[in-house]
């Protein structure tokens, strides 16, 4: 592992926003679901209310790895963890709950949940009961293209400290993650078309199959009195290189057994530079643009500055550049990253939250930070 050198500009803004916040570190008793009370903390450190606190010690999840062999993109994988973290914070305050990976389903049952429904001929044919015959997506016939709708499912777990110095479940947030394209095969010339999924159909189909999740999980004894988030993310085709994005969630409080009605979330990614972001978000394009041309001219050891953009109600969010760059020596590197951060701070909008990566075939070379609302950067060194 690379040693970090960590250099101040104007002043130090740490990488989660604020001043970390410092609290005397408890010890509680967790209830878990299992009705063994176990010995927990909360730790006393918090980066900032962006993010919420874990119990140690550190409980995985049942279904830890599943989605790297479920979702086909990378980015996909990284963004349906930290946007339900985003989107849960909805309902689920950082300052009253706190995280834990999902405990109530298993490897086994999500496998199960994503297969497709059988008629009784084709359990039959492959030897199953009914009882297993828990799939979500569609039946498909003989001759027939049914898409498969649902990709992944992920689960995570919200906390609460009692009076009683015990720490409870709080509430459940789901993720339901839709693909947004079907892919076809002719099975006489083994051709493959892929055909676009609308917005209206992934709602539909995700509406139904959160109906069908939130009913069997309310009938596990432990979620029939706690709020259940239910949010849907529609996946990126496998060939894109920014994620795919939440498009709704909805909440089903403890005296409830059915869905309401669903919010609508709207944000997406955006690859800078393409023609998607100049027609867009112009603005935004132009700052990029100007940004690009400028470490051009200064530099001829630099060789791309990539862009990709989080936009929340059509504005910006968070901008993640990388910067390829033509490894020469580390004292170059070190003048690069700093005239790199002097720019971030001058040409970016105050507005903008920004991480810039220097990186080299070598590996990452220098991490740049600036927070939105401010000015000031923080630059760090590897080596």
């Amino acid at each position: 592992m690379k040693k970090g050198i960590s250099v101040a500009l104007s002043a130090l803004v740490l990488l989660g926003g604020c001043a970390p916040t410092f609290e005397k570190q408890d010890q509680v008793v967790q209830e878990n679901q299992d009705s063994e009370a176990k010995k927990a903390i909360i730790p006393s450190f918090q980066i900032s209310k962006e993010y919420y606190k874990t119990m140690l010690p550190y409980e995985t999840s049942n279904t830890r790895g599943v989605v790297v062999n479920d979702l086909g993109s990378r980015y996909d994988i990284n963004e349906i963890e930290t946007g339900l973290l985003r989107v849960a914070q909805n309902r689920f305050s950082t300052d009253e709950y706190f995280f834990k990976e999902g405990q109530f389903l298993t490897k086994k049952t999500v496998d199960s949940w994503l297969q497709r429904k059988y008629t009784s001929e084709q359990l039959k044919e492959k030897g199953l009961k009914e009882s297993e015959n828990v799939g979500l997506n569609p039946v498909q016939s003989k001759g027939e293209n049914a898409p498969i709708y649902l990709a992944h499912v992920v689960e995570h777990n919200y906390l609460m400290k009692k009076e009683d110095n015990k720490v409870r479940l709080g509430g459940v947030a789901i993720a339901l993650s839709l693909n947004s394209v079907q892919y076809e095969t002719n099975m006489s010339n083994g051709t493959r078309t892929v055909k676009n999924l609308s917005n209206e159909v992934l709602k539909e189909q995700g509406a139904k199959i959160a109906g069908e999740v939130l009913n069997r999980l309310r009938q596990k004894k432990e979620l029939q009195n706690v709020p259940i988030m239910i949010s849907l993310y529609k996946q990126a085709p496998k060939d894109q290189v920014v994620p795919g994005h939440f498009f709704a969630y909805t909440t089903v409080e403890p005296d409830q057994n059915g869905i309401q009605d669903w919010k609508g979330i709207n944000e997406d990614y955006y690859l800078f530079p393409s023609p998607e972001a100049q027609e867009n978000h112009p603005n935004d394009f132009k700052v990029f643009n100007e940004l690009k041309t400028d470490i051009e001219k200064y530099f001829p050891v630099y060789t791309g500055l990539t862009g990709q953009a989080l936009y929340q109600d059509q504005k910006l969010s968070k901008m993640e550049f990388e910067v390829a760059l033509s490894f020469q020596g580390k004292a170059e590197t070190i003048g690069f990253a700093q005239h790199l951060t002097n720019m971030i701070g001058k040409q970016t909008p105050d507005s903008w939250e920004v991480e810039l990566l220097v990186s080299s075939s070598y590996g990452p070379e220098a991490l740049i930070i600036k927070k939105p609302g401010s000015k000031e950067t923080y630059l760090h060194i590897y080596e």
